[in-house]
């Protein structure tokens, strides 16, 4: 009698990697490359890093998911375009901020767009405690406006947060529409042509240089091919309230790659308001639960 078998046989003495360890280096994976990417705009500037970054991604991405584009109707191919200058909007948004700020801070700053995302609509008197928290966290990073950070990178900050709310209101779509990641593959190609002409400018002819473009390789796959492969494995495996839970330590893992890529320190008070932010993130994730639209299952665009 044969013995029927579910799935693959593992190998012998293979170990599960525990799915929140996945999120936690999916999330460490993201920040290197965000710490490693400003190391890069001494060459090749903030808007050819991003052109770099997004090619290189929409190049892996599409070898892999091998999208039939000509077999994607008008609708859906607006939905993709939609799609895709949002993602290019968001990174190159985020780069001038890092170009500007410290990266937890500019991380911290932007996580309010998916947080704004998890409450919106929300009539739970328990959010409003969210909000302050996320409040405070920023006035205090912000060192209570006293100047301490330039202005247009906050700005920046806010604006790549807005855009990060927008590719969470659309990725759902878009995953309903696009069997796996070839809704992100395409998002990045036309991510990559809308900022292309400022990233070639900011860029010049140091985009060419081999050690260059090698380096922007090394962007894409840490913060876009290995993360987003990661996070897709933890997610057959979480609920999303834990996934979001685990999304929320982005700020304070950014502050940390930060100082250990970069040597960008904070201020004590700067570091508390990572921490308000990253509790509030959690706090309204744990409080609405799986289901629910936010930050769980929204994945790492930076």
């Amino acid at each position: 009698m044969s013995r029927r078998r579910s799935g693959r046989p593992k190998p012998p003495g293979a170990v599960a990697v525990p799915a929140p360890a996945l999120v936690l280096v999916a999330i460490a994976s993201v920040q290197i490359g965000a710490a490693f990417a400003k190391e890069l705009f001494s060459t090749a500037g903030p808007g050819g890093t991003v052109l770099l970054r997004l090619a290189w991604a929409a190049v892996l991405l599409l070898a892999v998911t091998r999208p039939g584009v000509r077999r994607i109707g008008p609708a859906h191919r607006r939905l993709v375009v939609l799609f895709g200058l949002i993602l290019g909007g968001m990174n190159l948004a985020f780069y001038e901020a890092v170009a500007r700020i410290p990266l937890g801070a500019a991380v911290t700053v932007e996580f309010l767009g998916p947080l704004a995302v998890a409450m919106a609509g929300s009539r739970r008197a328990l959010d409003i405690l969210w909000t302050v928290l996320a409040a405070g966290g920023v006035l205090a990073l912000t060192e209570g406006g006293t100047g301490r950070l330039d202005p247009v990178g906050i700005l920046l900050a806010v604006l790549a947060g807005a855009c990060w709310a927008g590719y969470i209101l659309l990725s759902k779509r878009v995953g309903q529409v696009f069997p796996g990641a070839a809704g992100l593959a395409l998002a990045c190609a036309v991510g990559a042509v809308a900022v292309a002409p400022y990233g070639l400018v900011d860029g010049g002819s140091a985009l060419l240089r081999p050690a260059v473009l090698a380096a922007g390789l090394g962007v894409a796959l840490l913060s876009s091919v290995v993360p987003y492969s990661l996070e897709l494995a933890a997610l057959r495996r979480l609920p999303a309230a834990v996934f979001g839970v685990l999304m929320s330590l982005e700020p304070a893992m950014a502050a940390l790659a930060a100082f250990t890529v970069l040597g960008e320190r904070l201020s004590p008070r700067q570091l508390a308001g990572i921490v308000l932010v990253c509790a509030a993130s959690a706090g309204a994730t744990l409080v609405r639960g799986p289901g629910s639209d936010g930050t769980a299952g929204v994945g790492e665009p930076e």
